[in-house]
């Protein structure tokens, strides 16, 4: 195996704490293998000491879009990254969605506004039949500039839109009442499995995340999870799938995460071993 370290891609100045971190670092020095957190936003990185570069934490990507997506280019030519460079640069804009309901997947409707449209929230629920609805960037991570309307705060949404979208890239869909019960699903995917799945309670604006322990993956669920995952290449090393079920118990694809998403190892100790499996794998096989 190289004596060359792993970097674990992190950014300079992290807008929240990773909670994977600490577990996945411990796990991987206990397999012998020598891991260095580097950020992508820190000029002075060599990415060319790395055997293999694991994105986990560039959480501020989306203030600098640009900037990172020509990171990701340098990167993924100075050494192996994962998940691979054509791959984050389809998912870090929220319109690989598309792609997906043309390829067949059940996504959350989605009303998609360029950047200076000009609409009004009214009409978009009118023409949708919405009576609740979530507006927030194509580019986002987390609950930014992401927040819930119904008809009574009509006047507070148009403004929050109007907003928005002068900015940025906006979607509008329909806010699912079952993430408030049944919740929102984010089922982990590492190296070709399933590993477990866990509960998210609804997050806006600047809410903290709260999750559960981990979850039993329902049926239907691990079908429209494994199926969304056949085909999006063997070079894949992590991935989740956020679902959450629509107004007649249609289970839905809200996000299907490649980039950097928490993967709740805490909750699965058998993604935390097939993660590390996962890299030393790709160590060997160098």
């Amino acid at each position: 195996m190289t004596t060359r370290p792993v970097g674990i891609a992190t950014c300079h100045r992290l807008p929240e704490p990773d909670v994977d971190q600490d577990r996945l670092l411990a796990a991987l020095a206990k397999a012998g293998i020598t891991a260095t957190m580097a950020a992508w936003d820190d000029p002075a990185v060599d990415w060319r000491g790395f055997e293999l570069v694991v994105i986990r934490s560039t959480w501020n990507y989306i203030q600098y879009l640009e900037a990172f997506l020509a990171w990701v280019d340098r990167a993924g030519a100075a050494t192996r990254l994962y998940n691979p460079a054509p791959v984050v640069r389809w998912n870090c804009h929220k319109s690989y969605l598309r792609d997906l309901e043309r390829e067949g997947t059940l996504v959350v409707p989605t009303a998609w506004l360029d950047r200076g449209a000009s609409t009004s929230l009214a009409a978009i629920m009118d023409e949708r039949g919405w009576d609740q609805v979530v507006i927030k960037p194509q580019v986002g991570a987390g609950s930014f500039k992401t927040e819930r309307f119904d008809r009574s705060q009509l006047a507070n949404g148009e403004a929050f839109l109007a907003a928005l979208v002068q900015q940025r890239e906006v979607m509008v869909q329909p806010y699912l009442r079952s993430v408030e019960g049944y919740g929102e699903r984010s089922l982990i995917w590492i190296d070709g499995e399933l590993t477990h799945a866990i509960r998210k309670s609804p997050r806006l604006g600047d809410a903290p995340e709260q999750v559960s322990e981990a979850m039993p993956i329902a049926v239907d669920e691990r079908r429209l999870a494994e199926a969304l995952m056949a085909g999006r290449g063997r070079e894949l090393l992590y991935g989740r799938v956020d679902l959450a079920r629509d107004d007649d118990g249609v289970c839905r694809v809200m996000e299907l995460e490649l980039v950097e998403p928490s993967l709740f190892l805490r909750q699965g100790p058998i993604a935390l071993d097939r993660l590390v499996q996962g890299i030393q794998r790709r160590l060997v096989d160098s």
